[in-house]
């Protein structure tokens, strides 16, 4: 249960400044969009992209590490993880499952196949962005389940881009088609005070032992 008391007590370690920050950055935060990386191999492109995410106003990354373990560098990422909410799973199959049970329709992100072009898509559903390896692409798992598929029109000879350079880029068109939209695409007013809340927590130096006095009071 939300300790309204304990969050208000909190709130007074942060400067004015602070707090209206955390209410303007949630004003933009969305969860219609979520995004997945599944086995990116570069420690730096999984942390790139995480940053994409808290750039772009997106809250949720899930990311499957299967293959090559925890695939995320903080000096990269410059403090994103604070911000985004990170899901880790261990296959593919519970990851998707995750999603589907949240109501997201999966869409994989994929130059070769009958694909949506970035500018003609509209995710009108909730969607999950796929994100595959750097050379393999996404596995054949979420290619045959894909409720639809994502990809950037290119004119050069190149036939793809870095993973973080199309997710960048992928982010951030569908945020701003997101937000410019009549969709109910912001956080509830729950999700909104339960992100202040961890926000303010993740503010706060010591914050455990603080709380514990607080609560021995």
């Amino acid at each position: 249960m939300f300790n309204n008391e304990l969050f208000t007590y909190l709130e007074g370690y942060l400067t004015e400044e602070r707090k209206q920050r955390f209410l303007d950055v949630l004003q933009n935060r969305t969860k219609h969009i979520a995004i997945a990386v599944e086995d990116v191999y570069q420690l730096h492109n999984t942390s790139a992209i995480l940053r994409s995410c808290d750039v772009f106003g997106v809250q949720d990354l899930h990311v499957v590490e299967d293959r090559f373990g925890k695939r995320l560098d903080k000096n990269i990422a410059m403090g994103a993880e604070q911000w985004v909410d990170v899901y880790r799973y261990q296959t593919t199959t519970d990851c998707m499952a995750k999603l589907k049970e949240e109501g997201y329709q999966i869409i994989a992100t994929t130059p070769h196949n009958d694909s949506s072009l970035l500018h003609d898509f509209f995710p009108e559903k909730k969607s999950a962005i796929f994100f595959g390896t750097e050379r393999e692409g996404l596995s054949e798992e979420v290619m045959q389940q894909a409720d639809g598929f994502l990809k950037i029109p290119m004119v050069g000879f190149s036939e793809s881009l870095n993973v973080s350079v199309s997710a960048a880029i992928i982010i951030q068109e569908l945020a701003q088609k997101v937000r410019s939209s009549d969709l109910n695409w912001q956080l509830t007013d729950t999700e909104v005070l339960d992100k202040r809340f961890d926000w303010t927590k993740k503010s706060i130096k010591d914050v455990e032992r603080i709380i514990k006095r607080y609560l021995n009071k």
